[in-house]
């Protein structure tokens, strides 16, 4: 497969992961908290409080989609091992790291404000790891791309 080839997959990745979200944020979890609220009436002071604090978790990760498209663009023009990526890559660490840190601590917040149960408390802690699983996985990717953009530059002055 060329680099045109691959950027266009990685586009047409990046557009149904998007999708997926849109409707995961903005059909699923309004749905099943109504459903959770209906069930629980006690529960409908926490409704939107969790919604909102879902929402903002969701801001990072389209910021991450868009500097994924950015690296897809880099990687159609056959330039995959630049500076540009490995700047993005470690944006897209950065951003992981605050959204696992921010979803973690909402939701002890929540614990202690007595709107979660200890059970999604300790759920967290999953969604959590994978989060910094990203975070390390795009650091190490952004240090690699940096490596391999200096060895390229030394290549391409070699004569």
């Amino acid at each position: 497969m060329n680099q045109n080839g691959l950027a266009k997959w990685l586009k047409f990745i990046i557009i149904g992961i998007g999708l997926c979200g849109l409707v995961i944020y903005f059909l699923l979890l309004p749905h099943f908290g109504m459903d959770l609220v209906e069930e629980n009436p006690d529960l409908s002071h926490c409704f939107y409080p969790w919604l909102i604090f879902l929402w903002l978790t969701a801001v990072p990760c389209y910021v991450v989609l868009v500097l994924g498209w950015r690296i897809s663009g880099n990687i159609g023009k056959d330039n995959s091992f630049c500076e540009e990526n490995s700047r993005l890559l470690k944006w897209v660490s950065i951003l992981a790291a605050a959204d696992s840190a921010f979803f973690f601590i909402m939701n002890v917040v929540y614990f202690f404000l007595g709107m979660n149960h200890p059970a999604v408390l300790l759920a967290s802690l999953i969604i959590t790891f994978i989060g910094t699983a990203i975070t390390v996985t795009a650091a190490a990717l952004s240090h690699l791309v940096l490596k391999a953009a200096g060895l390229q530059e030394q290549s391409d002055l070699t004569i």
